[in-house]
């Protein structure tokens, strides 16, 4: 299942990514924090696409307990409590965008909702619920460098019976770079890439904004590499899809590609309801 690193060589990363985070928070506050704090008065407010409401109804929102791994500015675990959800705990490694987040939920006047400043391995024991449904929206998998630990997150914070509910790139898009200029994306990188992601561009994803970044490191998962880490922690799959449309900003322009690849996909997993992991060895 991909590279293994350890606990050690983890914490490398994360602590590097959310350095580079913590740079990129204060452009995003002045793209869309006024904004924002206008749109979560109106307590009807949703940022959510189609594609996630719909597997979010269907599992049931009214109600549930609900975390987010990786929240970002926590503007999706709010739009899951104007819809509904109960308590609510948001988690993310850069304090930066949780002191967003916690700012938008004022504006929200929701109470029932936290936001949380940690490493994702590393979320502390008052906060693992359990949780009727556990989150992570695009883009997250990626910055995980150990996806068999992060699984192990996903197993800590969902009661038994509960769910998890992922939204990503389609690890084949991760294959393809952006061409220069109007040059068209092209394939470059192997489906099976063990080693990271080196960058030190910035991570600007709503205009671009140009700017040198601190070190930061991504990496590769194919679709094997989620399904086994999954069903090691106890899930089952009960839906999954495959979409043809950009729910991200990388390579975009495939979107309108004869060839066109997979680009994003959604996964719904429940736990086992005894809680138990299940051996796939021997």
């Amino acid at each position: 299942m991909g590279r293994i690193y350890s606990p050690k060589q983890c914490r490398e990363y994360t602590d590097a990514n959310r350095q580079a985070w913590n740079q990129v928070a204060p452009i995003h506050e002045k793209i869309n924090q006024s904004r924002l704090l206008n749109a979560f008065s109106d307590p009807e407010y949703n940022t959510l696409d189609d594609h996630c409401l719909d597997r979010l109804k269907e599992i049931g929102i009214e109600g549930k307990s609900i975390a987010q791994l990786c929240c970002n500015n926590g503007r999706e675990l709010l739009s899951l409590k104007n819809l509904g959800a109960g308590h609510c705990v948001g988690f993310d490694a850069s304090a930066a965008f949780i002191e967003q987040a916690i700012e938008l939920a004022e504006a929200s006047q929701h109470t029932d909702v936290e936001f949380v400043s940690t490493d994702i391995y590393e979320i502390p024991p008052v906060n693992t619920g359990p949780y009727d449904i556990v989150m992570s929206t695009v883009g997250v998998f990626s910055w995980m460098p150990d996806l068999r630990r992060f699984f192990e997150v996903f197993g800590r914070l969902t009661k038994p019976g509960g769910h998890v509910f992922i939204e990503e790139i389609h690890p084949v898009l991760m294959m393809y770079e952006e061409g220069e200029g109007e040059e068209p994306s092209y394939l470059k990188y192997s489906y099976f890439k063990d080693d990271p992601w080196v960058e030190t561009t910035g991570l600007d994803y709503y205009q671009g904004t140009e700017y040198e970044s601190s070190t930061h490191y991504s990496f590769q998962h194919t679709l094997a590499d989620i399904a086994m880490a999954a069903i090691e922690e106890g899930f089952a799959l009960k839906h999954f899809s495959e979409f043809g449309y950009n729910i991200s900003e990388l390579c975009s322009d495939l979107e309108h590609a004869e060839a066109r690849p997979p680009m994003g996909m959604t996964m719904v997993w429940q736990k086992n309801r005894r809680g138990r992991k299940l051996s796939t060895h021997g």
